[in-house]
């Protein structure tokens, strides 16, 4: 299956008074159309960074320094910034994680999917726009949707807004979503819902779906792949059954090991010590190494990341004692 995102090399730096910060690092990944790509990590791993800087949505003083970001063949860091926003939206969309930040409380929720319809010329004016903001409203669930229109972001409810901005972001009827951490503060039943809705999409559009989030239980629910980073680094990818079965690095085998499980509810939970080394100082070695049970001496030299079986790829020296 070819790719429809390939990145390579991608390195993203902030300038701070403590030096510059590297929060993605050397990330490589791809996503066909109608795949799901699951992105976990703890705060601060890079995983919303990363996507930023695919979709060219990082603010200065941060900016991509190297790399190569491919959408359907195209190299996106040379296209004029012009041409990238016109596909940003239009091919590539992002939801966010906090829809009642991302929405505008001052205009309604038919206002705001109109503008993007306008915006992307597939209606030229609001009022042309509206019968497709409606049918957008239906698509993703929300009933009475030609009334809903008229109604401002606090007047739907927390899954109903996560809902209207997934809308937005289908406006376009974008190739590439990116959903960053679309279920936020729902509750299990509105959770279950909008990934519901996002499976549904990926399967009757051939939507591809970057879904970014801190739940592996989500992520082998959800998605045939999944990535793991680490301190702006991607640690481990494959086939999401096989990494959570037989992980290929101590930090995702410490994530899952922090888990509570249904069939086991007495089992201890284990969290990983120590804390996230300071990105301004990390060196060349393996950046898990000051919490890692299984680090040695050598941990301290570069570790790429390399093949660990059919489909896989681990940041470990020591990949196969791992599982």
């Amino acid at each position: 299956m070819s790719a429809l995102l390939e990145v390579r090399g991608l390195r993203t730096v902030f300038p701070t008074r403590r030096g510059p910060v590297a929060a993605a690092d050397g990330v490589d990944l791809t996503i066909a159309a109608g795949e799901a790509l699951g992105v976990v990590g703890e705060s601060g791993s890079g995983k919303s960074v990363t996507f930023l800087s695919v979709l060219g949505l990082v603010r200065p003083p941060g900016r991509v320094v190297a790399g190569e970001i491919r959408f359907d063949g195209r190299d996106l860091r040379r296209l004029p910034r012009a041409e990238l926003r016109a596909l940003r939206g239009r091919q590539m969309a992002l939801a966010m994680q906090d829809a009642l930040s991302a929405l505008n409380p001052a205009f309604t929720i038919g206002q705001q999917l109109c503008e993007t319809l306008v915006a992307h010329g597939l209606a030229r004016t609001e009022a042309e726009a509206r019968p497709q903001a409606a049918a957008l409203l239906d698509k993703v669930g929300i009933p009475s949707a030609a009334q809903r229109l008229d109604d401002y972001p606090h007047q739907f409810s927390g899954g109903m807004r996560q809902r209207a901005m997934i809308a937005i972001a289908l406006a376009g009827r974008p190739r590439l979503l990116v959903a960053d951490e679309p279920t936020t503060a729902l509750d299990v039943t509105l959770r279950a819902q909008v990934l519901d809705l996002l499976d549904d999409l990926r399967r009757q559009d051939g939507l591809a779906l970057a879904l970014i989030t801190h739940d592996l239980a989500v992520v082998a629910e959800r998605c045939a792949r999944v990535m793991v980073m680490y301190a702006g680094q991607v640690v481990e990818s494959g086939p999401t059954a096989e990494v959570i079965v037989a992980p290929r690095h101590p930090y995702t085998r410490g994530l899952l090991e922090s888990l509570p499980r249904l069939e086991d509810p007495d089992r201890p939970l284990h969290p990983i010590p120590g804390q996230v080394p300071d990105l301004a100082r990390v060196d060349a070695g393996c950046r898990f190494r000051n919490r890692c049970p299984l680090a040695v001496p050598d941990c301290a030299k570069p570790v790429p990341l390399a093949e660990a079986g059919v489909g896989r790829l681990s940041r470990c020296i020591r990949a196969a004692e791992v599982a």
